[in-house]
């Protein structure tokens, strides 16, 4: 009985002479199963880079922005996933279609206690453009968020909980400094992970996270969030506007 030649200390194929008939087993499988390091260091180089340019001042970070978006894109394509694998299919999409009437429920309730409350206030840019922008925007959080970083966490941590966890919390994170945003998206992030898992779709929950976004913007003081900026912006936007 034949068998696979191992590789080396440096995980290197023997010479062709030496090798028994097939191909390194050691060096197939490393092209077919990406490594448990190759996830943990494209998590932290791509969690480290979105974060930098959060907390990049303004004018390069519109340059960086574009740069990190489509890196992160290519990291997510180079592993060949398919459209059901990425969560862009038809897979799950009718069966998580509740998840945005649910948004808007939600959202409602939120308008009628803020009109109540005295909180409710006009959208800040409120135009069509801005407005389908964001949501755009939405739609590649999701896409960060569960084809980005939880694929790799739930290769790197042993159950799926901790997975779920930890990837709300990153994605929490990332809306520093306000923390107003920083408690709802750790919320959000977690429970689209876990409604991700079991349907697979990003389209609800990207369009669920548009429309929850836009409530919070109205709904909650302007004072507590700086028109949902994050990273520096929030901080420049407060050294700027004092909160009375």
């Amino acid at each position: 009985m034949t068998g696979f030649a191992p590789a080396d200390s440096r995980g290197r194929c023997p010479p062709i002479g030496l090798r028994t008939p097939g191909v390194c087993h050691t060096f197939l499988m490393s092209l077919v199963r990406p490594s448990r390091t190759r996830d943990l260091i494209e998590l932290i180089l791509g969690y480290g880079a979105v974060v930098g340019v959060i907390w990049t001042p303004e004018p390069l970070q519109r340059m960086l922005s574009p740069m990190v978006l489509v890196l992160t894109l290519v990291v997510v394509l180079a592993r060949r996933p398919s459209r059901d694998d990425l969560g862009l299919g038809w897979r799950g999409f009718v069966r998580s279609l509740w998840i945005l009437p649910a948004a808007l429920a939600l959202s409602a309730l939120s308008l009628f206690a803020a009109a109540k409350g005295g909180t409710l206030h006009a959208l800040y840019k409120g135009d069509f453009v801005h407005i389908s922008g964001y949501v755009l925007w939405t739609i590649y959080q999701q896409f960060l968020l569960q084809d980005f970083f939880m694929d790799r966490l739930l290769r790197l941590l042993p159950h799926q909980g901790a997975a779920v966890t930890l990837a709300g919390t990153l994605f929490a994170a990332a809306h520093l400094p306000g923390l107003a945003l920083t408690a709802a998206t750790l919320v959000w992030g977690m429970v689209s992970c876990a409604l991700f898992r079991r349907y697979r779709n990003l389209w609800a929950l990207g369009l669920a996270q548009g429309v929850l976004g836009l409530c919070f913007a109205v709904c909650v003081p302007d004072s507590l969030h700086h028109h949902l900026r994050v990273g520096l912006g929030y901080l420049r936007y407060r050294s700027v506007q004092p909160v009375p």
